[in-house]
């Protein structure tokens, strides 16, 4: 609880003495109680600060290793940097801003579900957090002046709200270079102020399929060079990564100011994934729906998915996208 909300409390009680039959301790206690819980059933507060924040990071840890698979790259970055940004005493002058590229399928959407389920007591629902989805909220090319106002008040009035934010934008390759262009202005280093400790902390994260085949291509070949899956880098990944994004002609996001001035601090590669990894994802599909399986019913769900190369049949063409929905196909 606040300063200012304390005093203010404190002069309520002082306020209502003395009543006949009271004891000072005793009423200032029950009355300050009252009203503390009334006022934070309205206010979000706690002794911690905003109580809608949880920024559970074992749980996110034990959520990386447990629920997301054959991304050890995203596990231990996003865990890393996050974890980082947030419990640094001095707030950072600038946005946390992470770039998650991959195939469909990899993993993206979901951990950035598990990051708003860690950070936020209500998860993707919390208002400390704002979903964007290009074409979905951005549709149409000739309303990008609206759309541009429209978001800086959806960001700012998110900032307002809460000293720390998230803010996802999904399928961020589509998104217009006037939308890009505005959001420069949100990742940029601000100037310092006085009121250092009270900055607002603000994560960007921008979830992308561009670059997801040299990914593809750069992991393919790595292990078919023998090189364990688990032991290849981002140092072995990113370079690639990032030349392919500023050189992409499909998507204005490799041109934008995002990238050419760095605003971006990490573009976190998603690797492709392969068979045994469907099969984690088809145990925790039956699990989440609490349903009973078998070894069998696994290999049949990793079965009906395509994979590729042609040649190899390593990677499956979608990742664990739409598993869960092929489980009634092995129903009685």
């Amino acid at each position: 609880m606040n300063k200012g909300l304390k005093k203010l409390l404190y002069l309520h009680f002082l306020l209502i003495l003395p009543w006949p039959g009271w004891k000072l301790p005793l009423l200032g206690k029950q009355y300050l109680e009252l009203l503390t819980m009334w006022y934070c059933s309205v206010q979000d507060c706690c002794d911690s600060g905003d109580c809608r924040v949880s920024n559970n990071f074992t749980g996110l840890k034990s959520d990386l290793r447990v629920r997301l698979h054959g991304q050890h790259l995203a596990q231990e970055l996003i865990l890393r940097v996050v974890r980082d940004y947030i419990e640094t005493p001095r707030p950072p002058l600038k946005a946390l801003a992470l770039s998650l590229h991959g195939w469909s399928g990899t993993g993206k959407n979901f951990v950035a579900r598990l990051l708003a389920e860690n950070l936020y007591r209500d998860g993707l629902k919390s208002d400390c957090v704002r979903v964007f989805i290009a074409t979905f909220h951005f549709p149409h090319p000739k309303y990008v002046e609206q759309y541009k106002e429209q978001l800086a008040r959806q960001i700012r009035e998110t900032q307002q709200r809460c000293r720390q934010t998230l803010f996802l934008f999904d399928e961020a390759e589509k998104l217009h270079p006037g939308l890009l262009e505005a959001l420069g202005s949100h990742l940029e280093r601000q100037a310092p102020s006085d009121d250092r400790a009270n900055t607002p902390r603000a994560i960007f994260l921008f979830l992308s399929n561009l670059g997801g085949n040299v990914i593809n291509e750069v992991v393919l070949n790595l292990l078919k060079s023998g090189q364990p899956r688990e032991e290849i880098t981002l140092e072995q990944l990113v370079p690639g990564l990032q030349a392919e994004i500023a050189e992409s002609t499909d998507s204005g996001f490799g041109h934008s100011r995002l990238v050419q001035e760095k605003l971006i601090d990490f573009f976190v590669p998603f690797l492709p994934l392969e068979y045994r990894h469907v099969k984690l994802c088809a145990r925790d599909a039956f699990r989440s729906q609490e349903l009973l399986y078998t070894e069998a019913a696994l290999e049949e769900m990793a079965r009906m998915m395509v994979y590729v190369p042609k040649e190899e049949q390593l990677f499956s063409s979608q990742g664990c996208k739409s598993i869960a929905q092929r489980i009634h196909y092995l129903l009685p």
